[in-house]
């Protein structure tokens, strides 16, 4: 107990910083330079944590590296630079809280982890949630930061689902250091030519900058995926509600942002959506076919773990893979 409360609490780490990551982004950064933004936030965070676990790529894993690091790291990053500069602070973490409704979806289709009826029905609500968030806001809305923040949803959670499929094969803490630094090296060409000089930087952008890169980037990841790998999907999954909660509160306490009525009910409604959506199934036993004897059957949050023992003569014991983001 002791210790999963001390992982619970190191993977809290990563959704707080993420949700302070808009305020600083929409206040202290640079507005118009997305790709370099992201390649100041990925690469030099990449580096870091390489130089921490001093292991590099083998294999097939420099291709899977690229392709996680386009997904998780670059596009994502730059989306959300978008989004965090075009959008109120609260807005834009709170179409986020629709991530883990999303990933499940994509694991339905992806990995053949099939919802039950509270995970579709947790779905509707948070989407419902989130559409009541945005279409009842005071002020205009920029459409085009809530399409990035869509496709930054969208992205990420197709990213993590790939990084589900291939969890296990490496050390998480270098392989987060290896997408990182690919998604940098991927997006610095683009941003050359579509951007030119990088921007000058002043004080306060040099201190955004540091925050998001070592913080919101580096430890966070490495803290996101340290959970990942001692706790449940789902227990971490329920923890990145600190993130649109952080993302709120600051846009709120510090930012002088307001929620009308409705957009509290909004912000309420994709909390409880995620929440249903999280529902752990209880454990259920069912026959061993094979031999006969009783085989238990532990299913995890939103169907992420499906470990299978089954009493063999030999004494060895059948597990299923655990998927890990």
């Amino acid at each position: 107990m002791e210790g999963n409360l001390r992982w619970a609490l190191t993977t809290a780490v990563a959704p707080v910083a993420w949700g302070a990551t808009y305020f600083v982004t929409r206040e202290f950064l640079p507005a118009g330079n997305p790709l370099y933004g992201a390649v100041i936030r990925a690469l030099p965070a990449g580096l870091l944590l390489l130089a921490v676990s001093r292991k590099l790529p083998r294999g097939i894993w420099w291709v899977k590296s690229l392709v996680l690091g386009a997904l998780n790291m670059s596009g994502f990053f730059a989306l959300v630079y978008v989004a965090a500069q075009r959008l109120p602070t609260s807005m834009a973490s709170i179409i986020m809280a629709v991530v883990p409704l999303a990933m499940m979806l994509l694991a339905w289709g992806l990995v053949g982890e099939r919802p039950g009826p509270r995970h579709l029905a947790g779905a509707g609500v948070g989407i419902g949630g989130v559409c009541l968030m945005v279409f009842t806001a005071t002020g205009p809305v920029d459409p085009l930061g809530i399409l990035a923040s869509l496709a930054a949803m969208a992205v990420s959670s197709f990213g993590y689902v790939l990084a589900k499929r291939w969890s296990g094969e490496v050390d998480v803490l270098a392989s987060t250091g290896w997408q990182l630094t690919g998604g940098g090296l991927l997006l610095l060409p683009f941003a050359v030519l579509a951007e030119g000089a990088p921007p000058s930087l002043d004080g306060p952008a040099l201190l955004g900058f540091a925050y998001v890169t070592v913080v919101a980037t580096a430890v966070a990841f490495a803290a996101w995926f340290a959970g990942l790998a001692h706790l449940p999907a789902g227990t971490v999954g329920l923890l990145g509600l600190l993130n649109p909660v952080t993302g709120v509160l600051l846009g709120v306490l510090i930012a002088d942002e307001t929620l009308s009525g409705r957009q509290i009910c909004g912000l309420l409604l994709t909390l409880s959506g995620v929440l249903l959506g999280r529902q752990t199934a209880r454990p259920r036993r069912t026959p061993d076919r094979t031999g006969g004897r009783v085989a238990g059957r532990a299913t995890g949050r939103d169907g992420e773990r499906d470990v299978v023992e089954c009493a063999r003569g030999d004494g060895r014991s059948g597990h299923s893979g655990h998927f890990r983001n």
